[in-house]
């Protein structure tokens, strides 16, 4: 044991004075790790429960790095394999993208279509509870470990949702493709909408935008980028959305501790929409990522941010893997390394992005969280006795489609907006 300690301690070591070797020697760093080896020793012996070392390590290194933000943290070997799933939009779970927040899981947003998503969990919704098990004091590593599980296995969360009284809601598990972008066409405006961003969203989109063009015969008057309730995803993926809008400029920079080291990205391509009026919609879901999207949209003047202000993740997190010396698996730490900035040099952490046109959505989460039945899963109309014609699923699809405009106000303003915004650049190429 004293040997296994003494190597422990050994090793912490040489990691503190490898970083602190150009700088006089710390007495106070070596009687912290002093005094962390004791503690160590304490609770491997004297914890109420026998606890492994590896159990014990682990939890030391996620503790000092949730410890120092919501968005750090540590990866085991599963948690790992799951996040490369992650970003490629492949996993199984719920389907919400989450922080911890005094205490407690608070969603960030729900991804569409997503076990979540149809079971009613809504941006803002804090989880207090998951089956059995209380929150607090839970880390987020934990409280995720929790909420996975097999796919068609039942979960139970507690929310505390604001103005209402805590209530459980129970999901059945799920395998999770994401469809990062989705596309459709109101009169003469394409809409596009995505969800978050992974591997696939530029992809997506540019083929999105070239099914709208296609469909409208080039004569696409105008675009709306719908990204609320997007809770962000891969920074590289946001910089190309970006990009596809942009003929020129920065589009974001990132900026670490040493304010030397400033990465900037800047648009390559040209703009694919062939400056037509591009408006974003946004609300308090629309984190990181979406962000980014929209703060450089905006600084540009290349497109209307309209909506409520976004929910102000500007931090940059980098996966950094470690290769354990006796195993094939690999773990690694999620660390908060940079702050990024919009093309104005404007900060959105814990400020977000405000739009240019304030637009509540008072029904908006009628629209996005209606309940589902029977008549809304895939081939349903196929199983009803009274077959219908082709014509009738189209008038009953085009029916759904004003029904779910109509409810949502944000939309139908994005929508007046282009169409004010083409009359006008029609008029004045004139």
């Amino acid at each position: 044991m004293i040997k296994f300690f003494l190597i422990i301690f050994y090793t912490l070591s040489l990691l503190i004075q490898s970083s602190v070797q150009a700088a006089p020697k710390n007495k106070e760093t070596y009687e912290y790790l002093d005094l962390f080896g004791q503690i160590f020793d304490r609770v491997r012996s004297s914890y109420v429960e026998e606890v492994t070392d590896e159990e014990l390590i682990e939890k030391a290194i996620d503790g000092m790095l949730t410890g120092l933000d919501p968005h750090s943290g540590y990866m085991n070997e599963e948690v790992w394999e799951e996040m490369q799933m992650d970003t490629q939009g492949k996993f199984g779970g719920l389907g919400i993208e989450i922080t911890m927040e005094e205490g407690f899981v608070k969603v960030i947003s729900p991804i569409d279509d997503t076990p979540a998503h149809k079971a009613g969990v809504i941006a803002g919704d804090y989880i207090i509870q998951i089956d059995d098990t209380p929150v607090f004091g839970l880390t987020l590593n934990e409280a995720v470990e929790l909420m996975r599980g097999e796919k068609g296995d039942p979960i139970t969360i507690t929310i505390s949702r604001e103005g209402k009284e805590p209530f459980d809601i129970t999901i059945i598990r799920d395998f999770i493709n994401i469809q990062s972008v989705k596309n459709e066409i109101y009169d003469d405006i394409g809409y596009l909408r995505i969800t978050s961003f992974t591997e696939q969203t530029e992809d997506n989109l540019i083929k999105s935008i070239k099914k709208i063009k296609n469909e409208l015969n080039q004569k696409d008057k105008g675009y709306i980028l719908d990204l609320r309730s997007n809770p962000g995803g891969l920074l590289s993926q946001a910089v190309k959305v970006t990009d596809i809008f942009l003929k020129r400029g920065e589009i974001v920079s990132t900026r670490g501790r040493d304010k030397k080291n400033i990465i900037r990205y800047r648009a390559k391509n040209g703009d694919m929409i062939d400056n037509k009026p591009l408006v974003v919609i946004i609300n308090n879901g629309s984190a990181s990522a979406s962000e980014i999207v929209a703060g450089a949209l905006q600084d540009h003047r290349r497109a209307i941010v309209i909506g409520t202000q976004s929910f102000g993740k500007g931090s940059v997190q980098t996966i950094i893997p470690f290769k354990k010396s006796n195993s094939k698996g690999v773990a690694g730490i999620r660390l908060t390394t940079a702050r990024y900035y919009t093309p104005s040099g404007i900060s959105i952490q814990g400020k977000g992005i405000v739009p240019d046109i304030i637009v509540e959505q008072g029904t908006f989460e009628s629209f996005n969280y209606k309940r589902y039945s029977e008549s809304d899963l895939k081939d349903s109309l196929d199983k009803k006795e009274n077959n219908k014609t082709n014509q009738d699923a189209d008038k009953e699809t085009i029916s759904q489609k004003e029904e779910r405009l109509a409810k949502d106000f944000q939309l139908q303003r994005a929508l007046d907006l282009i169409r004010g915004l083409s009359l006008y650049q029609e008029s004045f190429e004139k």
